[in-house]
């Protein structure tokens, strides 16, 4: 008997249990597959190149029940839920980037969402990270193994010749010991511990930008896998727990940050003002709360909608300070922008005004903010106002930034109606409401009724049955005629909105009762998968049938 559980999601990476007969072990993991699979050894067809033509592979690989079931890139896929897949020789794709990713994109449309990936053959400590951010989570000593029989010490920094285990670099039973072997297959389950704790702490992004550095085609991997944008979004949380660093130039290519960028030029509708004023970021977040930030809102006194510029998001309105990433993000600071940043966000930035007309556009920065601001400004073709062009939090600087809007008018405070347009894609009337709590834990109220609150760990709206109601459509779960009694499994899903990404917020609907939750899993994987959690739910309300 074997099961797979899927506990936890992080992009293409999955943690959970694999159950054979009467053991439990945690994925990723590696083991002695001989034990685990004991046809495998003798069954053919199971080194067949991933590159090989269509009718070499039909002929050479065998329908079967077997575990591991082979898959192909030019084979129609066999795998059903629940299974272990195999496409063997991946080892191979290591040494290629681009075909690694086309293969990998190949297999994972045809393959069930609820299966167990492993790459025979191929696991060592040093490229491990970039197989399971590419979904893979089982593995075997083999290629530990032949680096030892080569006389290769394994590290996750890359193999050395076998007298660098003398160098102190390593102080497991192995080195201790002298033994070359045991030490390559710790240092693999080391590593393999590492990246599963990495993916349940929604952090496996920051570990693989790390390790990749010392290996230019797993670099590579990652870029390429970035730059297919429609392809690797879905899989993609919404939000994460913690502080996403983006400490490296691929950072601006992650999912999130450009989800960001696209739905702030395609959903965010901002407050009607006639005057922006550009204003730097500040370590502190929500900017809000920083002594800077403080500064600014004094001297602007509502008197017109503030937009942030920084990186790598580029461009955030006052009212989506709170939403994920712009809450969440660290960034290292020199106060040097190069020219990939400065291309990147000024492209941003010129998108967002060129779609949203304001009678007066007014730069308080400096540096490289102020350089991104004048390139955007001249790529959409308006005339920046300057109220300092260096010190931004000085006070004549304020004192400028104040007397400039003298003659301006409040704007009218549309923080939630902001972040609604973000989350859920919709125009929400929201006057009336009102707001309590203290920044950033507020909630919405309209008539004494809660509506909407923040989510500060995740930076999202949280939708009451009331203030789901408000918008009219998207984000729905559809289940089957029962009343939830805990969190909804994938066995009573019917049906799910496409735009459903892990860790958004969505509203359960049946015949018996309604709930509120956190999807576990996207819209595709709901309706494809037979096991798991579907929706965390929060609350269940019951209707009369």
């Amino acid at each position: 008997m074997m099961r797979i559980d899927i506990r936890k999601r992080d992009g293409l990476a999955r943690t959970g249990t694999l159950t054979i007969d009467d053991k439990t072990l945690p994925f990723p993991a590696v083991l002695e597959t001989e034990t685990a699979f004991p046809s495998l050894a003798a069954r053919g067809g199971t080194n067949v190149p991933l590159g090989a033509p269509a009718e070499f592979v039909k002929t050479w690989i065998t329908r079967g029940r077997d575990q591991p079931v082979a898959i192909h890139p030019a084979l129609e896929n066999p795998a059903e839920n629940g299974d272990v897949v195999m496409p063997a020789n991946w080892h191979t794709a290591l040494a290629n980037p681009r075909q690694y990713v086309t293969w990998l994109k190949n297999l994972k449309e045809k393959t069930p969402a609820d299966t167990l990936w492993y790459a025979p053959g191929a696991a060592l400590p040093s490229n491990v990270h970039i197989l399971c951010y590419s979904g893979f989570g089982l593995f075997d000593y083999t290629a530990t193994d032949l680096k030892s029989a080569q006389g290769l010490f394994c590290t996750p920094e890359g193999e050395f010749p076998a007298d660098a285990q003398k160098a102190g670099i390593c102080s497991c039973e192995g080195c201790k010991s002298g033994d070359l072997k045991l030490h390559n297959r710790l240092a693999l389950e080391g590593e393999i511990g590492l990246v599963r704790y990495f993916i349940g702490q929604s952090k496996l992004r920051e570990l693989v930008e790390a390790r990749c550095r010392m290996n230019a085609n797993h670099v590579a991997i990652m870029r390429h896998i970035d730059r297919d944008y429609t392809w690797s979004e879905p899989y993609s949380p919404i939000a994460r727990s913690g502080v996403m660093r983006a400490n490296s130039g691929e950072s601006m290519e992650r999912v999130e940050v450009r989800r960001f960028a696209k739905r702030l030029l395609t959903r965010y509708r901002p407050p009607k003002a006639t005057v922006a004023v550009l204003l730097p970021c500040s370590a502190k977040k929500p900017y809000s709360l920083s002594q800077s930030h403080r500064r600014f809102q004094m001297a602007i006194a509502g008197r017109a909608h503030e937009l942030i510029v920084t990186s790598p998001l580029g461009l955030v309105p006052r009212e989506l300070e709170c939403v994920y990433p712009a809450m969440h993000y660290d960034v290292p600071v020199t106060g040097y922008w190069d020219a990939e940043e400065c291309a990147y966000i000024s492209d941003i930035l010129a998108k967002y005004l060129t779609k949203n007309k304001y009678d007066r556009v007014i730069a308080h920065l400096e540096g490289g903010a102020l350089k991104v601001a004048e390139m955007a400004a001249e790529a959409s073709g308006i005339t920046l106002e300057y109220t300092c062009r260096e010190h931004p939090t000085g006070e004549a600087a304020l004192t400028q930034l104040s007397h400039a809007l003298d003659c301006e008018r409040k704007v009218k405070d549309e923080r939630l109606h902001g972040m609604l347009s973000y989350q859920f894609g919709c125009d929400v009337d929201t006057r009336g409401m009102l707001f309590r709590g203290h920044f950033p834990e507020i909630f919405y109220t309209r008539n004494n009724q809660q509506l909407f609150s923040i989510d500060t760990g995740y930076g999202l709206l949280r939708p009451t049955f009331e203030g789901w109601d408000l918008i009219p459509e998207g984000y729905r779960v559809q289940i089957s005629d029962f009343v939830p009694e805990g969190d909804v499994l994938v066995p009573g899903v019917v049906d799910a909105d496409p735009e459903i990404r892990d860790g958004d917020e969505v509203l359960v609907v049946g015949k018996m009762a309604i709930a509120t939750g956190r999807a576990a899993m996207t819209a595709v994987e709901m309706k494809n998968s037979k096991r798991g959690v579907a929706v965390r739910v929060r609350k269940v309300k019951k209707l009369a049938v």
